[in-house]
């Protein structure tokens, strides 16, 4: 990040309120749905986070806890901050009948996050908001920010609240009247002091949907989650082995979980992606898990290839197929290519593998002698 001395405080507001005009027609040029700029104070949010670590909530995720206030006081990550960008990309493609679609998987479909069936946002988002930092770099000067996309210790829900992109759902994702919550989040932090604009109202009213529908009650009261639940966390985050009593409670979820966005109300207004980059990549929306679990390491990382899924490497990727297909047992049970192709990982290099194979040959009655499904 290039440091520039900051902007002269007596400069024109009316050259501020046209640049900020200007940066939100960029970011809609740029593929982004809404652009919108909040100041830094996240008082109150600060608590909030703080509450949530203090409960453990967080899990494994040590990061979230491990720079300090920096999470909740931009200009101490970015010193001279004053403003955020905040700005949202839509990424259904297409959006029409897609929860219709997404209820119809079959007992042996991967179901994997629909944000993850494409490239990965962090790389997409990155590269969009690095070209609007350019443009606004051409129209205004040098002038001092930074990039963000996920990837650094910044509360975007909160900063995009702020900004008026939406307000924080009871399952604690960003909600839009305009576009529910299938979106990804992306913000500059900059020195400029731009207008900021004003945050919308809450409208969940008494609806609970996401809390009663969420799979492992993960939800555990309106706008607090307890990470460790989620199955977002235990496919993705989590890098030992999943808790056994959680194991049935996932089905044939394998990367992620979008139960809660699913059954949203207001994702009835849900958009469709104005960039291709996010659109379904090598079958992923209806890939049997049979298929995916009989892919080597090498086919995996060149298959997965600019996909988020990468990030979770090889071993972790058979742990959830593994918890998947023993939960086929529900419904298939004794599946004979299903047990075949447990039985060749049975001596994978992997002692968590192969706990989890051993778990799914269980559900299948495969092992021990036990005939029951679902016993340990």
């Amino acid at each position: 990040m290039g440091r520039s001395p900051p902007m002269n405080p007596d400069v024109d507001t009316q050259a501020l309120a046209q640049l900020a005009t200007q940066i939100k027609d960029w970011g809609r040029e740029l593929g982004f749905a809404e652009v919108r700029i909040a100041d830094i104070d996240l008082s109150q949010a600060e608590a909030g986070l703080q509450r949530w670590l203090d409960a453990g909530y967080h899990g494994e995720m040590a990061y979230m806890a491990a720079h300090g206030t920096k999470r909740s006081r931009p200009a101490e990550l970015v010193p001279g901050t004053v403003r955020v960008i905040s700005a949202r990309m839509n990424y259904l493609s297409p959006a029409a009948g897609w929860r219709e679609a997404e209820q119809q998987h079959q007992a042996d479909t991967a179901v994997i996050s629909i944000y993850a069936r494409g490239r990965d946002y962090h790389k997409v988002l990155r590269t969009r908001l690095q070209q609007l930092a350019d443009r606004i770099r051409q129209s205004a000067g040098e002038f001092g920010y930074r990039v963000f996309t996920d990837s650094a210790p910044v509360m975007e829900v909160a900063l995009a609240e702020k900004a008026g992109l939406g307000w924080r759902g009871k399952h604690t994702l960003l909600l839009s009247r305009e576009a529910g919550s299938m979106f990804f989040l992306g913000e500059i932090l900059v020195d400029i002091p731009l207008p900021v604009d004003a945050p919308t109202g809450h409208h969940c009213g008494q609806c609970s949907a996401c809390m009663d529908v969420c799979p492992t009650q993960a939800i555990v009261a309106p706008y607090q989650v307890d990470a460790r639940r989620c199955i977002s966390y235990l496919t993705i985050e989590l890098h030992g082995s999943i808790p056994v009593e959680l194991r049935p409670l996932i089905g044939n979820r394998v990367y992620g979980c979008d139960d809660c966005q699913l059954c949203c109300p207001w994702n009835k207004f849900a958009q469709s992606a104005a960039v291709d980059d996010f659109a379904v990549r090598h079958g992923l929306d209806s890939a049997r898990m049979v298929h995916l679990f009989g892919w080597s390491e090498e086919q995996f990382l060149r298959i997965m290839e600019g996909s988020p899924i990468r990030r979770i490497g090889h071993e972790r990727w058979l742990r959830n197929l593994a918890v998947g297909l023993g939960n086929t047992a529900l419904t298939l049970r004794g599946d004979a290519e299903i047990i075949a192709a447990l039985q060749a990982r049975l001596s994978h290099p992997s002692a968590l593998v192969r706990e989890h194979v051993q778990w799914a040959l269980t559900q299948h009655g495969e092992q021990y002698g036990l005939s029951e499904p679902n016993a340990h």
